[in-house]
């Protein structure tokens, strides 16, 4: 794989720019152009010109199932139809993808939605200003408990508080990041059940590639990480899944297409760009059984998630087994586009999460959590690539979810709906 970078941005031609260099920089922005041409001209673009600012740009990714658009846009070739040559770069864990991020290293990330959060607000490492782009997924995440566990009888949420209260030791538990949607999804099961994770249990951190081998010697009783690992779990006799993330908050927001607010800022062009290829080829997997059979096939190579395909490609059909005999298809599996209601970057969805961040003791005070989202979720560039793409808009910048405790949020008033949990740091 190609991990060269240009280190010098390459800007569109000035209006005084001589004749040669328009020339070349009309044959090389062909593509760019065409795009650009669907959204007007509302606003004045770098240089005078809508093309992207940026040639070739590095989105950092973890192997997880849930980075498919990032990888298909650059293997599908859709990125040069928007003007960029997107390079994916393989990254170790979600903190190395945060610093990478912050310090300018990766242009772009392929990233826990609540990790950007947690840098903006200073709770997640160094303090600085990022930006939401898009979501690049809905569901697809699990938690697994140990196959130990499940042996004595924790098989959901309910049997293990049942477990953990007959059986007093301490329990541990891993997700990605503590600020990341790993996090809040434990965290949230296990409270719907009684079990408080800051005083109940052990919280420890672990790299998703990382889960299964730390399961197979003991290190935890239960996970919750992306796919494909909790399957790779029951394939490898270690685990079975307790629940899926979208029994927790069906259509839950994931990943993102995240960035710094500076990058976003200094090339708006590339950030429209590069969003506009990604969603292209999220609609390009939801498009039929053999483009998922296709993503599957790739992002299953050593350079991506390296793991068996059969790892990958029974779960992004819903096809759903737990490791104790029970199999169920879900229609709420992991979807990329879902006929463009994925990939909106809702103000509430980001509001959530700050929410959760206060609950679990996170963030000491409320904060301004529309204010907030406002700046994060750059609804303006994601509108830009959505007319790029033809991808239809919601007709409102908030939604409403109902939860597995039956809690509705609709972001209406953050700070009771922050206040309201009974278990909570």
């Amino acid at each position: 794989m190609n991990d060269h970078r240009a280190t010098t941005p390459e800007t569109a031609a000035a209006p005084a720019a001589d004749s040669a260099s328009r020339r070349d920089f009309i044959k090389k922005g062909a593509a760019a152009a065409t795009f650009f041409s669907t959204l007007g001209h509302s606003g004045v673009w770098a240089a005078g010109s809508d093309a992207p600012e940026k040639a070739e740009v590095k989105i950092g990714f973890i192997p997880l199932t849930d980075c498919a658009s990032v990888v298909m846009a650059a293997e599908l070739g859709i990125d040069k139809k928007y003007g960029v040559k997107i390079v994916p770069t393989k990254e170790a864990s979600w903190p190395g993808v945060r610093d990478k991020l912050v310090n300018g290293e990766l242009d772009f990330a392929h990233v826990l939605y609540g990790l950007i959060y947690g840098v903006h607000m200073g709770t997640a490492g160094p303090k600085k200003d990022m930006a939401v782009l898009m979501n690049l997924n809905h569901n697809g995440q699990a938690i697994t408990l140990s196959k130990k566990l499940a042996d004595a009888g924790a098989v959901d949420a309910a049997s293990l508080a049942a477990v953990m209260a007959k059986d007093k030791r301490e329990y541990t538990f891993a997700q990605t990041f503590p600020t990341g949607t790993h996090a809040m999804w434990i965290y949230y099961w296990l409270a719907s059940a009684g079990i408080n994770p800051m005083k109940d249990a052990k919280v420890i951190t672990v790299p998703p590639p990382q889960m299964v081998a730390n399961m197979r010697v003991g290190n935890m009783d239960g996970f919750c990480v992306g796919e494909p690992w909790n399957h790779r779990a029951i394939l490898d006799g270690i685990g079975i899944t307790a629940a899926t993330t979208q029994q927790v908050w069906k259509d839950h927001p994931e990943k993102v297409l995240g960035t710094t607010a500076e990058f976003a800022n200094k090339y708006p062009n590339t950030a429209r760009a590069v969003t506009a290829a990604i969603l292209e080829a999220g609609k390009w997997i939801d498009s039929g059984l053999s483009n998922k059979n296709k993503m599957a096939e790739t992002i299953a190579q050593r350079a991506y998630v390296n793991t068996g395909v059969d790892a990958i490609n029974q779960r992004i059909l819903g096809r759903y087994q737990n490791g104790l005999g029970k199999t169920w298809d879900d229609p709420d599996h992991m979807k990329f586009f879902n006929e463009g209601k994925v990939n909106f970057p809702y103000l509430s969805d980001g509001m959530w999460f700050l929410t959760q961040h206060k609950r679990w003791g996170l963030i000491k005070d409320h904060p301004d959590y529309l204010g907030i989202a406002r700046q994060i979720n750059r609804i303006d560039i994601y509108k830009q690539a959505a007319a790029a793409t033809k991808t239809p808009l919601p007709a409102s910048e908030m939604r409403s979810s109902k939860f597995i405790d039956g809690v509705v949020w609709d972001g209406k008033d953050p700070k009771k709906y922050a206040d309201s949990f009974a278990v909570k740091a």
